[in-house]
């Protein structure tokens, strides 16, 4: 059995749970070295993965200067910084892990495909919710011909009150200046999902969607700017107070927020609930969410037809306690799917029987395994570098940045109150991959 041996690009949450679920697995793969610009993360690695301190990069830019060391490098840094390491470790020879978004502009994202093909590397993008047994469950029944040929899907993605408070309007996703549009940067999981439940290729695409809520003008009266003063008349009945959020995390079953936080923002392993408070008073993370800077939609719907007529529907929102749903529509029969349920029950049409088709559950969180997905592209990335059959195929570059393009295209939509031809798209863009 062939061992391949990897670089680790980034260590924050997304880098260390690829790395962590690799190392699982010793006899398919060897960690040889890691970049990241924090201290502390470098020497989490040393101590945690048994790396010696010249193992330890203080950038991309640095790990990137050496010549090829390893079979693989995993990109797992902020969506930004996709591009320039994902190019350079292509240039070197390297086969990649990269994290999703491939990148925040539909250049970046055919350029690093392009690359890819010409240098003749593999890259594995990580679409995880197609690795998870949820969704491969979906896939195989959609597959085994069940409810027949697919008519019609509606894909929604839960972002959930929460989670869309703290990455869409005081964190690192909250302005269009700076990061991919919400539609790419939190969906085009559920974009790649949708092609590959279809099976065939977008042809026309349309988009709605805004900021409705989280603005100056819905703040209560009296409201400060900087939730952590601690001054608001309204702290003790808003959902988004940050003291309950990142400190006492009211709601909650676990410290999920509080560690998400430490892991964004701390500059060594155990932040103190002190000390945590003390960057409230000054960071976006203490703001009100009424009055922050974002200007990213908090709901949106995307219409897709694909070739041969099937249609789907792609909602997002923020407003609901988290989750994906998804419904198919087939010529003989239909089901309803849950991600956190533990059976999709079918309804054909024939004998009008409902068929439960049981469900391997796994937790699905923003800080956990992506109901299994993280473990599941990472069994499969090593398939699909020997070059052997990937269960319904794999997420490689070429179809993913296929698929990017119809959350770039949706974006086009909904500026411009227009149905998006994706054939015309590419071309007027010049995108070809």
């Amino acid at each position: 059995m062939k061992q391949y041996s990897f670089i680790l690009i980034g260590a924050g949450g997304r880098g260390m749970t690829y790395t962590r679920e690799m190392l699982k697995m010793p006899e398919k793969y060897k960690l040889v070295a890691m970049a990241d610009p924090l201290d502390y993360k470098r020497e989490r690695c040393m101590k945690e993965f048994g790396l010696a301190a010249e193992q330890c990069y203080s950038n991309w830019q640095e790990i990137l200067s050496q010549p090829k060391m390893a079979d693989i490098a995993i990109i797992a840094t902020m969506d930004d910084m996709h591009s320039e390491p994902a190019m350079k470790a292509i240039e070197l020879g390297y086969d990649l892990l990269l994290e999703k978004p491939v990148a925040n502009t539909e250049k970046e994202c055919i350029d690093i495909a392009n690359a890819a093909k010409a240098k003749g590397v593999r890259v594995l993008v990580c679409h995880v919710l197609r690795y998870t047994p949820f969704y491969r469950t979906v896939k195989s029944i959609i597959e085994s011909g069940m409810i027949g040929d697919v008519v019609s899907v509606d894909q929604v993605e839960a972002i959930g009150d929460v989670h869309f408070s703290h990455s869409y309007v005081r964190g690192n996703w909250h302005s269009t200046k700076t990061a991919a549009p919400m539609i790419l940067a939190k969906s085009c999981h559920d974009l790649d999902i949708v092609q590959w439940l279809v099976g065939k290729p977008c042809k026309k695409v349309s988009s709605f969607g805004s900021l409705s809520y989280f603005k100056k003008e819905n703040a209560p009266e009296g409201a400060p700017v900087r939730c952590s003063d601690g001054t608001c008349p309204h702290k003790d009945n808003c959902a988004y107070n940050c003291d309950k959020i990142y400190v006492e995390y009211e709601g909650f079953t676990s410290p999920t927020w509080k560690s998400i936080f430490r892991n964004m923002y701390a500059t060594h392993e155990n932040f103190t609930d002190e000390e945590i408070r003390a960057l409230l008073k000054k960071n976006e993370f203490g703001l009100c969410v009424y009055h922050c800077d974002n200007d990213v939609n908090d709901h949106q719907v995307v219409n897709m037809e694909f070739d041969g007529g099937a249609t789907a529907t792609l909602t997002v929102n923020a407003f609901n306690r988290g989750g994906r749903y998804t419904r198919v529509y087939g010529t003989k029969g239909e089901f309803y799917a849950f991600m956190s349920d533990d059976e999709i029950v079918v309804r054909t049409f024939l004998d009008k029987e409902k068929h439960i088709i049981p469900v391997k559950i796994t937790e699905e969180s923003i800080a956990g395994g992506h109901g299994g997905g993280d473990y599941g592209i990472v069994a499969d990335l090593y398939n699909f570098l020997n070059g052997d059959e990937v269960e319904f195929g794999a997420s490689e570059i070429g179809i993913s940045v296929e698929n990017h393009m119809l959350g770039f295209a949706a974006e086009e939509s909904r500026h411009n109150k227009a149905v998006i031809s994706l054939d015309e798209f590419c071309k007027l863009k010049g995108l070809k991959v």
